[in-house]
């Protein structure tokens, strides 16, 4: 009797298992972009999956008259999908709509779930933000990056956690992209490498990034271009320059090619220093892929700029001092300035899908710079008391000669094999790759000053010029790199883990120096309140030198200064560790919002002392300081505004190092740092009207005085600015197919109305220096630009 209960036990165990099916599928957005950690569970059971990084999912469940299927992600609209009954394994795609429709403007998706420090970003339409460096993806991380600070409106660089501009990476398509190495101020700039038509997906991370990650101690910018579906594309205009852009997919073929101008000549009018500024960057980039099967895939990714800065300068008249002792600066000029800045780039990629889990991808680069800066300026110049309006007293005169010929050339070529495997709950990630490296440096200038009649420094016997510098060095040089990283995620009672362990190493043939760096996240959402994220990473970041860090400057017994290369030069080190909390809740009518917040402590060794002179980083050449940087960044993100994103961020930070005993600034130290981003539009004109505005405050940087050991003494003004967009739909996708002329190719046609600096505050962002006779150091601050007005058009179809 008993055994045949045990038979009738075992079959219908088996008729059970027999009656369950697999469901299975693809989940992504509107744009056909995979969403992870998408939460896919039968409705009034236990059985479910979470998406993993192609946004794949599969779970058995048993055999029902009908099945619900329900969808669910932080930052989408929840999604449900019924199935009658079934009887075999099924296959359920899904799209889900993010809760925040975009308007027209760049925005942040605030509600997606971060594991680890790496934040996504969402572009939007950022050519509709209000951008003084023309539109840049860099514009919009410096208010929606955390722990992101600029004082300078002209340039696109950024300093992160007490970092400086040459301790960021940025990736686009996985290759690391450069930037001229001469340019010393924002007037001379041009257009950053990325490109925002181009661009399909941001992400950004301020410390605590995984190993796959270059060799930066600060923070790295991962771009990723678009494959285009279908044909279109756009073309703007506005004061500072213009831009288009067409995109195509036939068959095997995808394109989408990019066109950039840019004049800037208007906003470098606002500057203190006049003149005839004539200022030229154009930029040309294309994005091809070419599907030979579905597991092979051929790209290319090509890059041509050129920017050219002519300047005649005329004269210059700055107000600075105290209420008390107001002074004024006022320069006549003579000479002319010409710098030309050419780069080309090309980087192909070859991917093999050997298996659904397994693939291996073939990156092969190469980038091209030829830098020119010549200038030959003289000028007079008189200081004086401001008594009143109509009277001044003169309280030193002088004159100077300024000259140069500087070139360089640089070359780099890059090639890698990147795998990634998936089993499991893991998903592996491996590459293996080289780089070499051709420099070649030829600096020649030299200042002549006067003071009173005198030249400065005065010697009684002989002319001697107050400054000057020489270059000639060649330096070729090989790298070798390789990193293993393993992401582990696991759902149990408690909630989702995510678990990232990596190693990076690598070697420079220059100094002989093998680095390792071992770098680790975790991340955590609980199930109790998945609205709930908390994340800890940390591990060594070492920054390899690559050429500004090594030179060093040394003046011989007749005062002549020459650069000459450090070979025992070492990589600086960064310890990171990363404490950060995303809380998402509803407000407002129900709103969606996030609070983000993140603790962090950098400790700095092997630092190389530097000088800040507008954007030019000036390094002593040697490993003579060591410092930390620690700090608090916070952010609001949400709907302010009913179906619009904005955010507001605030950080605390000290950024300390200390050289020959003592501690003093670094030279990117800013106590506080507020940013805001606001967006609206106007109701009842179905948001055709709309507005968009950006604000940062931040504490001045620490400048040193001439030759003061690279140790700052003083902070610069707070940088204060208010920069407000306005823009008008002039036609739309609802006027489309009511018309049949022209019009009707066209998406969206936008007008638009900026105006910088909308309080006309003259921020402080370096200073120039002028001696009297007795030596005496005076500083008058560099100003930057005031209100300008900004109209531009921007077309799609």
């Amino acid at each position: 009797m008993k055994f045949r209960w045990l038979i009738a036990f075992v079959l219908f165990s088996f008729s059970i298992h027999a009656q369950r099916i697999t469901i299975s599928g693809t989940v992504s957005d509107y744009a056909g972009i995979p969403i992870e950690l998408v939460s896919v569970q039968a409705k009034g059971s236990i059985f479910g999956a979470f998406t993993n990084e192609k946004g794949k999912y599969s779970f058995s469940v048993a055999v029902q008259d009908s099945i619900t299927v329900s969808f669910y992600c932080l930052g989408y609209s929840k999604a449900e999908i019924t199935v009658e009954k079934p009887q075999v394994d099924i296959t359920l795609n899904m799209r889900l709509r993010p809760q925040s429709y975009e308007l027209e403007t760049a925005v942040i998706t605030a509600n997606r779930i971060q594991t680890n420090t790496m934040e996504k970003i969402n572009l939007g339409q950022g050519r509709l933000s209000v951008d003084a460096t023309g539109g840049s993806i860099e514009s919009l991380v410096m208010t929606a990056g955390k722990g992101v600070s600029t004082t300078n409106e002209l340039s696109s660089q950024y300093s992160v956690r007490g970092g400086n501009y040459n301790e960021n990476i940025v990736y686009v398509n996985e290759i690391e992209v450069y930037r001229p190495l001469l340019i010393r101020s924002g007037q001379q700039e041009g257009l950053s490498f990325i490109n925002p038509d181009l661009t399909q997906s941001i992400q950004f991370s301020s410390g605590g990034f995984e190993a796959r990650y270059g060799d930066k101690m600060s923070s790295v910018l991962d771009i990723k271009y678009k494959q285009p579906e279908k044909f279109a594309g756009g073309i703007g205009a506005n004061m500072l320059g213009g831009n288009a852009y067409v995109e195509s997919a036939t068959g095997k073929f995808t394109q989408i090619t990019g066109f950039r101008y840019k004049r800037g000549t208007t906003l470098l009018k606002t500057l203190d220093t006049k003149g005839d500024y004539d200022p030229s960057a154009m930029d040309l980039q294309t994005f091809m892929t070419y599907t030979f099967s579905p597991k092979l895939k051929l790209s290319f990714l090509g890059n041509y700029s050129e920017n050219i800065y002519d300047f005649n300068p005329d004269t210059r008249t700055t107000s600075y001092g105290t209420m008390d002792n107001p002074r004024k600066f006022t320069v006549y000029y003579g000479g002319m300035e010409r710098d030309r800045f050419s780069t080309l780039f090309g980087a192909t990629s070859l991917k093999y899908e050997w298996k659904e889990n397994i693939d291996f991808t073939l990156l092969v680069s190469g980038f091209q710079s030829r830098e020119e800066e010549t200038y030959d300026i003289d000028g007079a110049y008189y200081v004086s008391n401001v008594l009143d309006e109509n009277t001044q007293e003169t309280i030193g005169t002088g004159s100077f000669l300024q000259h140069a010929r500087n070139r360089l050339n640089a070359s780099v070529f890059n090639v890698s094999l990147v795998g990634n495997v998936k089993f499991s709950q893991h998903a592996l990630r491996w590459s293996l790759g080289g780089q070499r490296e051709i420099i070649r440096d030829r600096i020649n200038e030299w200042e002549l000053r006067d003071s009173l009649g005198y030249s400065q420094p005065y010697n009684e016997d002989f002319l001697k010029v107050y400054s000057n510098l020489y270059s000639k060095n060649d330096v070729q040089s090989n790298r070798l790199f390789a990193y293993l990283q393993d992401t582990y995620k696991i759902r149990n009672d408690w909630g989702l883990i995510s678990v990232t362990l990596g190693l990076r190493g690598s070697y420079w043939t220059y100094n002989k120096e093998f680095l390792f760096s071992p770098r680790a996240s975790i991340g955590f959402v609980p199930n109790i309140n998945q609205n709930l994220t908390f994340r800890l990473a940390g591990g060594w970041y070492y920054q390899s030198p690559f050429y500004k860090e090594f030179r060093m400057m040394k003046t011989n017994e007749s005062g002549n200064r020459s650069i000459v290369l450090n070979q025992n030069i070492q990589s600086q080190r960064s310890i990171h560790l990363v404490l950060g909390n995303d809380f998402s809740f509803r407000m407002i009518d129900n709103r969606p919002f996030k609070f983000t917040t993140e603790l962090y402590y950098k400790k700095l060794d092997n630092l190389v002392p530097y000088s800040v002179d507008n954007v030019r980083v000036w390094y002593c050449g040697e490993n003579l300081s060591h410092g930390y940087a620690t700090g608090i960044d916070t952010k609001l993100f949400g709907q302010f505004v009913p179906e619009t994103d904005s955010w507001v961020g605030f950080s605390l930070m000290q950024a300390k190092q200390y050289i020959d005993g003592q501690k003093v600034s670094l030279p990117t130290d800013q106590l506080y740092n507020f940013t805001f981003y606001f967006t609206d539009y106007a109701p009842r004109t179905n948001k055709k009207l709309q507005a968009n505005l950006r604000v940062i405050w931040a504490q001045g940087l620490p400048f040193s005085l001439p030759g003061s050991d690279y140790k700052p003494r003083f902070h610069a003004p707070a940088y204060r600015r208010l920069d407000l967009g306005m823009s008008y739909r002039l036609w739309g996708e609802e006027n489309r197919y009511r018309n049949y002329t022209i019009w009707r190719y066209f998406k969206n046609i936008w007008i638009g109305l900026d105006c910088f600096n909308l309080f006309n505050i003259k921020n402080v962002n370096a200073y120039s220096w002028f001696a009297d006779i007795n030596g005496a150091q005076h500083a008058v601050p560099d100003k930057l630009t005031g209100r300008q007005w900004n109209i531009k058009l921007v077309a799609e179809f």
